[in-house]
């Protein structure tokens, strides 16, 4: 048995979908830890672009098996949402994805909370994706959530008794805070799930024995990473971040696989930088450059639509990421963006007050004030798409991947030099 964990190492929107399509092919288990549907990953396989949110990538593999993990948050209609647009796509899902018992149920309620909550943020807003995702971890740390196997009961029947009274109570505390600002209705979300939760029974597993059953199989595990390590509750630019671990220790809290298991951690690293949503971003070109990067890159949101702010590559954050996670190998994306300018920056170094700092700082104040020392690297000038082997890219390009694996301490396996799955170099 192998496991493999696919993680963000940036700010999210790296292009770990295509990478965990890739490796899906030989999976015969696919995994997301943690978030929701705040995550947003496009693969292009066959001809064909599929987006996915919550569900795992694994689903395009028509033999893997997928499982949404206990440390995920789930808003069932758009789960549904999800699995009715790959079926229209053609792919059948039958029988193979299943939610963890144990994950967070979002409710339109919490949607609702989140574009309250950032409506009283005012100019310090954190730019969330109004998906409920915060307000969820939060019912769920102060242990007033309500879980996927809290909508059955003894029997695995639809208990709406008992969320009537869980979600009127959450309702009820949210009114409190809220007053008339919160336009919820109670009985319209219980008649949604009137129809979901029997619906919805077929699609729950107790992940355990699940999981147990694919280790004692020694079958071949993906774990898809969602979001990026510098947006973790923990190691991210806090409060500008999601509300769940997106590193690798999510990985171990939000699924029962055991470190022992894991073979691979692999950080999915754009070629440049890009941020969606407010907080500080040291490397961001707010000029003709981050223009440039946006329009070819192609860079609006997955799951937003939202245009991404861009930047040159940031090797300080990327080192901190591979500190965090403990990356094994690293996949370079997006390579050939890069292909037409004459001269590429790469920050190696924050200086604060004369001082140049040891790694990605905590405080923001800090990290607002830092000046970027830069290293300036020639360009290729050439197309990198057509290459299908690590010799066949331009010398400079060699270089540029180089340069950061020397950097970083940590070897590129992976060189992504387009959207399809046949423009990927691996080395």
């Amino acid at each position: 048995m192998a496991t493999t964990v696919v993680l963000g190492g940036q700010w999210g929107d790296e292009g770990k979908g295509k990478l965990s399509d890739i490796l899906c092919a030989d999976a015969q288990f696919c995994c997301r830890a943690q978030g929701g549907n705040n995550a947003g990953h496009t693969i292009h396989a066959n001809g064909v672009t599929y987006n996915v949110h919550i569900l795992p990538s694994g689903l395009v593999n028509p033999t893997c098996i997928n499982l949404i993990g206990s440390g995920c948050v789930v808003h069932v209609p758009s789960f549904f949402g999800e699995l009715e647009a790959l079926e229209k796509q053609g792919l059948n899902t039958k029988n193979r994805i299943f939610i963890s018992d144990r994950a967070h149920v979002v409710f339109d309620l919490h949607q609702l909370v989140d574009g309250l909550e950032e409506t009283e943020l005012g100019k310090g807003l954190i730019g969330t994706t109004g998906k409920g995702i915060g307000p969820t971890y939060s019912t769920k740390a102060t242990r007033s959530g309500i879980r996927i196997t809290d909508l059955f009961d003894k029997n695995q029947n639809f208990d709406l008794r008992n969320l009537e009274e869980k979600l009127g109570r959450l309702a009820y505390g949210f009114k409190m805070r809220f007053g008339d600002l919160l336009k919820y209705d109670l009985e319209q979300e219980l008649s949604k799930f009137k129809i979901y939760g029997e619906k919805l029974k077929p699609f729950v597993a107790d992940q355990i024995p699940l999981l147990r059953s694919a280790k004692d199989l020694k079958s071949t595990i993906l774990v898809e990473g969602a979001n990026g390590v510098l947006l973790d509750i923990d190691h991210g630019t806090y409060p500008f971040c999601t509300s769940s671990n997106t590193g690798l220790g999510g990985t171990l809290t939000g699924l029962t696989l055991g470190w022992s298991t894991i073979k691979d951690v692999i950080g999915v690293v754009k070629a440049y930088t890009t941020r969606v949503g407010s907080g500080i971003f040291p490397t961001e070109q707010l000029n003709d450059i981050g223009d440039k990067l946006q329009s070819i890159g192609r860079e609006y949101g997955v799951t937003t639509g939202r245009r991404r702010r861009c930047g040159w590559l940031d090797l300080v954050m990327v080192k901190y990421s591979a500190e965090v996670n403990d990356y094994t190998a690293i996949n370079l994306t997006k390579l050939d963006v890069l292909d037409d300018f004459d001269e590429i920056q790469i920050a190696t170094g924050y200086s604060l007050h004369g001082k140049i700092l040891e790694s990605f700082p905590a405080n923001l104040h800090a990290l607002a004030n830092v000046e970027v020392v830069y290293k300036t690297m020639p360009g290729w000038k050439q197309a990198t798409t057509d290459a299908s082997t690590y010799d066949e890219l331009p010398g400079n390009a060699r270089k540029y991947i180089e340069f950061i694996e020397e950097y970083v301490g940590v070897r590129i396996r992976y060189i992504g030099t387009g959207p399809g799955r046949e423009s990927m170099i691996r080395r």
